[in-house]
C-alpha cells in the first residue's frame, strides 16, 4: 500500500478497513517531544545526549530533527504512534505531542490611524531604528523597495541573528532595514520530502507574498508613487517605518509545520527580536499544547511583545484562535478607502460593489447574464473548477456565488469557459462584507442584498443582460471603521473568562509590498507582476498592531509586553464621533466586545495611555492555576517547576487584564429561586506611567439584571509607577442560557480615559 502525505492534524474514519487501519499505525508522522529539562539522570552529563539516548529506547531508525533548548527543552522527531506512545511513558517526558499543521491568515492606514497628525508626540527616530521586529511567515523579497535602509543608521547592537545564505539567497539580501532573514524547514521536510525548488525556495525568499507584505506592514520604509495598477496610489508605508525588520520563513507550499514554527520562535527570542508578528492560527487546544502559545510565553519572558491574528473564521462565534493571555489577538477592520466597481442590469438598476480589475473593459454594453447554471455536480452557482461549460456561459457575464473556492479563481473559471465578466455575489454567511481582488476579467464584488436582487432580476426575466464598470477608489467613505465579517468572533473558546479578541486594526483591503514569484491574486495562471498588492484578512490587521507595538516599545522600552498591550487596549475605541457604536459588516448592527475586544486601536492615544495594567509571570502562574492544570501541564508553558498553593483560590477573573468577561450560570439555585444574585468578585491594578492625577470611575451599563460597583470610585496617583487596586463586584440575576450582555468601566482623569470593556454570557 502506497501511504500518502498528508496534514500532520489527521481524522481516520470508522469505514477504513482493518488492514489499511493497521498500516497507519505503522507510518510515522512528526512529534513534538517536551522534556522535563530538570529530571535528567545524573548518568547523562548533557542533555542532547539524554534526549538522544531517550529517543533510542523506543526506535533505532529515528532521528532528531530539532533540538529546543528555549522555547521548549525537548526535541522534535519522526514515530509511528505506537513509538509515541510508548516514549511518553519514560521517565522526565513531560508530553508526547503530534505535530500540528498552521495555516496563514489570510498607503492609507497610517493617515486612517492618525499618524500623519501635525503635533503628535512619536517616539525619536533614533529610538525607533533600535527596536527590532521579527515575523514568521512565509519568507521574504528582499528586492522590494519597501525594505530600502537610506536613511538608517547601523543595525542595533542588540542583534545576534543572520542572514542565511542558500539558493536564490546571500548576505547582501540582507541590510540595514532588513537585517536578518532565516528559514525552518525540517519538520516540512520530514512530512513532504525534499524540497522541489522549482515550486518553492529551498531559502528565505518569499514565494508566496503574505510574508512580504506582513513585514512591510508592520515596518516597511516609505515608498512614494506605489500603487496596485493605479489603485490606492499614494506612499506605502509600514507603521513603524524606521524599525528593523527580521524574517524567519517557517511556512511553505503546503502550511506551516509547529516543528518549524518553535524552531522559527526559538532563534527570534535568541536573536534579540523586540516584537513578533506571527499572522497564521491552527486548531484551538489548551494552552499547554499549544504551540504558538508556549512559545510566545518564552518570547514574554524575554521582554518581546507578540502579536498574533484572530482568524478569519467569521463571523461565526467562537472561531478564534491565538487567546493566550500573554498573546495580543487582532481582528479586523475596514479603512475609509473603496475601490468601486458597478454592475447594471437590463432593467436599468445599478448596485455599487468593489473590484481591482485593471483590464480590457467591457464599455458599458450590454451582454446575457445567467446564474445557477445546471452541472453534473448541481454547483454551478460556485463556479468551481471543471463546472462550466462555455456552452452555457460563452460571451455572459455570470453571477456566481462566494465561498469554496478563491474568489478571484472563480473569475478564472468563467473566462476559461468564455465568459466575459463576474459578479462575485455574497451568501448569507459573508453578509455585506466585501473584498477588493485583483481580478483577470472584468468583475464585481457585491454584498448579499444586491447579489440577491440581481438573481431575482435573472429568474424573472427571459433575457437578461448586464454590465460592469469600474471606479477607481474613493476615500472618506463612511462609517469606518466597519468590523470585517471574515474576522474571527469570541466568545474565547478555551478560557470564556477571558475576553478574546483584544482589539481590531485595518485588515480589509491594505496595499503593502509583494513578492516577484506570483501576481496578485497567488493563482499560478496569474502572470501578472506587481511590486504591491492589496490583500485583507486578520493576517494584515495583526502587524498594523506589531509596527504600533514597535513604536511604543521605541517611546517607552522599559515597558512590559503586558503594559504595552494595555496602552493599545484601555486607549481603543468603540464609537465613531456621532456616538454610535462600530458596526459589523456580517450583521450590519452595532459590534460587539466579541467582535471588537476593547475596540480599534488609536496608536496616538496610546503611546500615552495614562494608567496601564501590568502583568507578571506569577500573574500567569495564577491564571494557569485558575484552570486547574497540573504541575506539569505549567511546566510545558513556563519550563519552571511552579507549583499552585492549596490553599489559595485561584480564579481566572483575578488576571490583571484590561478587559473584563464574566460567565454566568443560568440556574443560579439548586432550588431554582432566581431572585437571589450570583455575586462575582474580580480585583485589578492599575500602573500610573503617565503625569500624577486623580482618577474617578464611571460605568456605563444599561443591563437592569446586573449591578456593577467599583470599589473605591476614585484613585489618586502621586508618583511614577505607582500601584493602586480596585475591586469590581457584579451581581447578576438569572438570564436564559446563551444571553450576552455588555458593559464598560472607564477610568478619568484630566485628559485620560483609561477603557475596559466587560462582556457577561449565561451558560
Amino acid at each position: 500500500m502506497k501511504l500518502i502525505h498528508a496534514p500532520v492534524v489527521m481524522l481516520l474514519l470508522c469505514c477504513y478497513a482493518y488492514a489499511a487501519t493497521a498500516d497507519l499505525g505503522k507510518q510515522k508522522k512528526t512529534y513534538i517531544v517536551h522534556m522535563d529539562k530538570s529530571s535528567m539522570p545524573l548518568s547523562f552529563n548533557d542533555h542532547l545526549h539524554w534526549y538522544d539516548s531517550s529517543l533510542k529506547s523506543v526506535s533505532d531508525t529515528a532521528n532528531i530533527i530539532y533540538t529546543y533548548t528555549d522555547i521548549i527543552h525537548g526535541f522534535s522527531t519522526r514515530l509511528t504512534i505506537e513509538e509515541a506512545q510508548s516514549l511518553e511513558q519514560h521517565p522526565g517526558i513531560l508530553l508526547v505531542q503530534e505535530e500540528m499543521r498552521y495555516e496563514l491568515h489570510t498607503t492609507r492606514t497610517p493617515e486612517f490611524l492618525g499618524l500623519d497628525k501635525g503635533g503628535a508626540v512619536y517616539p525619536e527616530l533614533n529610538a525607533v531604528s533600535e527596536v527590532i521586529v521579527g515575523v514568521l511567515d512565509t519568507g521574504v523579497w528582499p528586492e522590494s523597495q519597501s525594505f530600502d535602509d537610506t536613511g538608517l543608521g547601523p543595525v542595533p547592537s542588540s542583534w545576534k541573528g543572520e542572514c542565511e545564505v542558500a539558493n536564490s539567497f546571500n548576505s547582501s539580501s540582507c541590510n540595514r532595514k532588513l537585517i536578518g532573514a532565516r528559514s525552518f524547514s525540517k519538520g516540512y521536510i520530514a512530512t513532504y520530502g525534499p524540497i522541489d525548488e522549482t515550486m518553492e525556495s529551498n531559502s528565505p525568499r518569499d514565494d508566496d507574498g503574505h510574508g512580504t507584505h506582513t513585514s512591510t506592514t508592520a515596518a516597511g520604509s516609505a515608498v512614494s508613487g506605489a500603487s496596485l495598477f493605479g489603485y490606492a496610489a499614494g506612499t506605502a508605508r509600514g507603521m513603524a517605518t524606521q524599525a528593523r525588520v527580521a524574517m524567519y520563513k517557517v511556512c511553505w507550499l503546503n502550511g506551516c509545520f509547529s516543528s518549524d514554527i518553535l524552531a522559527g520562535m526559538e532563534k527570534a527570542v535568541a536573536d534579540g527580536v523586540d516584537v513578533l508578528s506571527l499572522s497564521l492560527g491552527g486548531s484551538v487546544s489548551d494552552y499547554y499544547r499549544d504551540t504558538i502559545a508556549i512559545g510566545a510565553f518564552t518570547a514574554m519572558l524575554n521582554g518581546i511583545f507578540v502579536s498574533c491574528s484572530a482568524g478569519n473564521g467569521g463571523p461565526s462565534s467562537e472561531s478564534l484562535s491565538n487567546v493566550a493571555p500573554w498573546i495580543t489577538t487582532v481582528g479586523a477592520g475596514t479603512l475609509d478607502r473603496d475601490f468601486p466597481a458597478y454592475a447594471s442590469i437590463g432593467n436599468g438598476k445599478n448596485f455599487s460593489g468593489s473590484s481591482l480589475y485593471s483590464g480590457k473593459s467591457l464599455s458599458g454594453a450590454l451582454v446575457p447574464l445567467v446564474y445557477e447554471i445546471n452541472t453534473n455536480n448541481t454547483s454551478g452557482n460556485l463556479c468551481l473548477p471543471g463546472n462550466l461549460h462555455p456552452k452555457d456561459v460563452a460571451g455572459k457575464i455570470v453571477v456566481c456565488d462566494r465561498g469554496m473556492s478563491s474568489r478571484v479563481q472563480k473569475g478564472v473559471v468563467v473566462r476559461d469557459a468564455g465568459g466575459v465578466g463576474m459578479i462575485l455575489a455574497n451568501t448569507i454567511s459573508f453578509g455585506e462584507e466585501i473584498v477588493a481582488d485583483a481580478h483577470l476579467i472584468p468583475s464585481v464584488a457585491v454584498g448579499q442584498i444586491a447579489g440577491d436582487a440581481i438573481k431575482k432580476y435573472i429568474s424573472s426575466d427571459s433575457n437578461p443582460t448586464a454590465t460592469i464598470a469600474s471606479g477607481g477608489t474613493h476615500l472618506g467613505i463612511q462609517p469606518s471603521p466597519l468590523v470585517a465579517a471574515f474576522s474571527s468572533r469570541g466568545p474565547n473558546p478555551i478560557t470564556p473568562d477571558l475576553l478574546k479578541p483584544d482589539i481590531i486594526a485595518p485588515g480589509v483591503n491594505i496595499i503593502a509590498g509583494w513578492t516577484g514569484k506570483v501576481g496578485p491574486s497567488g493563482l499560478t495562471n496569474d502572470s501578472r507582476h506587481v511590486d504591491f498588492n492589496i490583500v485583507s484578512g486578520t493576517s494584515m490587521s495583526c502587524p498594523h498592531m506589531s509596527g504600533l507595538a514597535a513604536l511604543i516599545k521605541a517611546a517607552h522600552p522599559e515597558w512590559s509586553p503586558a503594559a504595552i498591550r494595555s496602552s493599545l487596549m484601555t486607549t481603543a475605541y468603540n464609537t465613531y464621533k456621532n456616538g454610535e457604536t462600530i458596526q459589523d459588516t456580517a450583521t450590519g448592527k452595532p459590534s460587539t466586545p466579541f467582535d471588537i475586544g476593547s475596540g480599534h486601536v488609536d496608536p496616538i492615544s496610546a503611546l500615552d495611555p495614562g494608567l496601564v495594567y501590568d502583568a507578571t509571570v506569577d500573574d500567569y502562574l495564577g491564571f494557569l492555576c485558575a484552570l486547574n492544570y497540573s504541575s506539569s501541564q505549567i511546566k510545558l508553558i513556563t519550563k519552571r517547576n511552579d507549583t499552585c498553593q492549596a490553599d489559595k483560590k485561584y480564579t481566572v477573573g483575578d488576571l490583571n487584564y484590561p478587559s473584563f468577561a464574566v460567565t454566568l450560570q443560568t440556574a443560579l439555585r439548586k432550588d431554582n429561586d432566581d431572585s437571589q444574585p450570583t455575586i462575582v468578585k474580580y480585583t485589578r491594578t492599575l500602573t500610573n506611567v503617565g503625569k500624577p492625577s486623580a482618577y474617578k470611575v464611571s460605568v456605563s451599563s444599561d443591563i437592569s439584571n446586573v449591578k456593577i460597583v467599583v470599589e473605591p470610585e476614585a484613585l489618586v496617583f502621586s508618583k511614577p509607577n505607582e500601584k493602586k487596586n480596585y475591586t469590581v463586584t457584579f451581581s447578576a440575576t438569572s438570564m436564559p442560557s446563551g444571553t450576552t450582555k455588555f458593559a464598560r468601566v472607564e477610568w478619568l482623569g484630566g485628559k485620560y480615559t483609561v477603557s475596559s470593556p466587560i462582556a457577561f454570557s449565561w451558560i
